[in-house]
């Protein structure tokens, strides 16, 4: 299950630039955002360290829920590509000692090939 996933709708792609300023206090000396997606309120954050991810909650959103997935924590993952009528492409993404994934669903047209080579690239610079 997801923070995610229980929301209607889908992940679109944002500009860095529209929430580094609010999420930078959260990252370490060194790191910094590649790829961030949102649905709604919340937000998906890949960094060059470990995948963020932003459930803003209560009706003016300033209450936070963050959790921080180190890409070394992250047993494995998968994609499902936009068919000829899907409207939609997923990404489920495995946990260490967690048995069900996260699971994030993307707009048609969403760079989704972009987000697995982000995790590719880090979920293996670990084995």
């Amino acid at each position: 299950m997801s923070i995610l996933s229980g929301l209607m709708g889908n992940a679109s792609e944002i500009e860095v630039d529209a929430i580094e300023a609010e999420f930078n206090k959260f990252m370490i000396a060194g790191e910094y955002i590649e790829k961030a997606f949102k649905v709604y309120r919340d937000v998906m954050i890949f960094t060059n360290r470990r995948l963020i991810l932003a459930d803003k909650q209560g009706l003016s959103g300033k209450k936070l829920d963050l959790h921080s997935l180190p890409y070394r924590s992250i047993t494995q993952y998968a994609t499902e590509s936009t068919g000829r009528f899907d409207a939609d492409a997923v990404l489920k993404v495995w946990i260490l000692g967690q048995s069900d994934p996260f699971i994030f669903e993307f707009k048609r047209g969403s760079k989704l090939p972009d987000v697995q080579l982000i995790l590719a690239e880090h979920v293996l610079s670990f084995t």
